[in-house]
């Protein structure tokens, strides 16, 4: 009988733990769609920066070639106007919206747009550079009085072209000569004349007056009928003062002072103490009468 003890079978060997390293290969491999991710991103920005360098000079200069509100000065803007006249001429035109600085037609759009708003009697110039800029010179119609109408005053200027009521307060209304005694309504939109030759006498009147009229403290001036031909003027006054300043420049009668030596009085009148009464300008007072000619 075999008495030798069996052999022990070698045990297996145990695993060897996982490395905690890892090697460049294993982690390219492990984050291969989040470097993918990285590599298109960078592509895309560097593309789009190479785009830009390459069409940025373009968009700068398209930029510097058009023609924006902003970019529009205007010279000769009275100060009696309370609007936005700039920004009302283009939106009129439908130029507010931007216009090529190379447009052959550009200089005159502005100037039209410019022409036809009620506040401007004249475009003077207009004169455009690069980049994208222009300046519009314009002369505007200027209020000399307000002609009582149903329901307020209505401004004219020295021609009795009605201009915008909205510009003016019921202050700034005040300090102007109020024309009464007008049967007539405008027949045309502002900007244009009132169509009334009436009118256009008391335009005329009240633009020679001046600063005498508040200094007189007038308040009103009125037509008068009676002579052979057009109207005489009164001007009235507080405390009953009545004015009779006559017809109108360039109507005046054969025998009546001009309207430089009426309104010479009115100036003597406003440097003295304040009148009252009636003071007729058409006939010339004794210190006035003529001076026979020197032999």
């Amino acid at each position: 009988m075999n008495t030798t003890p069996p052999r022990r079978r070698p045990a297996d060997p145990a695993p060897t733990p996982p490395s905690k390293k890892k090697g460049l290969r294993t982690l390219l491999a492990d984050h291969r769609a989040g470097l993918g991710a990285i590599a298109v991103v960078l592509l895309a920005a560097f593309g789009g920066w190479m785009a830009w360098d390459r069409y940025a000079p373009g968009v700068r200069a398209s930029r510097a070639n058009i023609l924006l509100p902003e970019d529009v000065e205007v010279v000769g803007v009275g100060p009696w106007i309370r609007a936005d006249l700039k920004a009302e001429a283009l939106r009129d035109a439908s130029l507010d919206n931007g216009l090529p600085l190379d447009d052959p037609e550009l200089a005159r759009r502005l100037a039209r747009a410019f022409d036809i708003h009620p506040w401007v009697r004249e475009v003077v110039t207009v004169r455009l550079r690069h980049p994208a800029a222009a300046t519009v010179e314009i002369r505007c119609r200027e209020p000399v009085a307000m002609v009582a109408v149903p329901g307020g005053l209505l401004p004219i200027d020295a021609e009795g072209i009605l201009l915008p009521s909205d510009d003016f307060s019921a202050e700034s209304a005040a300090r102007y000569p109020k024309i009464t005694g007008i049967a007539s309504g405008p027949r045309g939109a502002v900007g244009f004349t009132w169509g009334d030759p009436l009118v256009e006498e008391a335009a005329a009147v009240a633009s020679v007056i001046g600063p005498e009229w508040q200094r007189l403290r007038l308040v009103s001036c009125r037509p008068v009928p009676g002579v052979k031909e057009g109207h005489a003027w009164d001007f009235m006054g507080d405390d009953e003062l009545v004015i009779r300043f006559g017809s109108a420049p360039g109507h005046e009668q054969p025998d009546e002072p001009t309207a430089a030596l009426k309104v010479a009085r009115l100036r003597a009148l406003a440097n003295g103490e304040q009148p009252t009464g009636t003071i007729d300008l058409t006939l010339s007072p004794p210190s006035e009468s003529p001076v026979p000619p020197t032999p």
